[in-house]
């Protein structure tokens, strides 16, 4: 294995392991919530048991207070009866806000393409510095009569 391919791995190593603490350090703390059915979910909204609702694409988390300590999975493709249900029985809802993709994962996917052409450019400079032994990318044509 030549010092490129060591410098290339050393930092494909760097990166994956700074990207998971990133991504460890932002991530929730605390307890997970419980996953119910859909149908116990709907019961507790009924009987007075739900305050709060926040619907995240398809799951529902719900609870009596935040952080909620339960969520659910949406099987219905129209929220309007849910809805109806929720302010029927005066629970606060809202839905959460999408998830973004972080800074640094942004700019390693638009610099990647960059990168590559770097690495790929810096490959074959090398290859071509081959030198007088006849290893070179143009030393064809060399003769090795002295």
């Amino acid at each position: 294995m030549n010092d490129l391919t060591k410098n290339i791995l050393v930092f494909i190593v760097i990166i994956v392991v700074l990207l998971s603490v990133v991504q460890g350090l932002s991530g929730v703390s605390g307890g997970q919530p419980m996953l119910v059915d859909y149908s116990d979910f709907v019961e507790q909204v009924e009987s007075g048991q739900v305050s709060i609702v926040e619907f995240d694409g398809e799951r529902i988390r719900f609870g009596n207070r935040e952080p909620f300590q339960y969520y659910a999975i949406n099987p219905e493709t129209d929220n309007n009866t849910l809805i109806g249900r929720l302010e029927k029985n005066s629970v606060h809802f809202r839905a959460a806000e999408p998830k973004q993709q972080s800074l640094i994962g942004q700019l390693l996917i638009s610099s990647f393409p960059i990168l590559l052409l770097i690495g790929v450019w810096i490959y074959f400079m090398r290859q071509m510095q081959g030198g007088g032994g006849g290893r070179g990318a143009m030393s064809f044509g060399k003769s090795k009569a002295g």
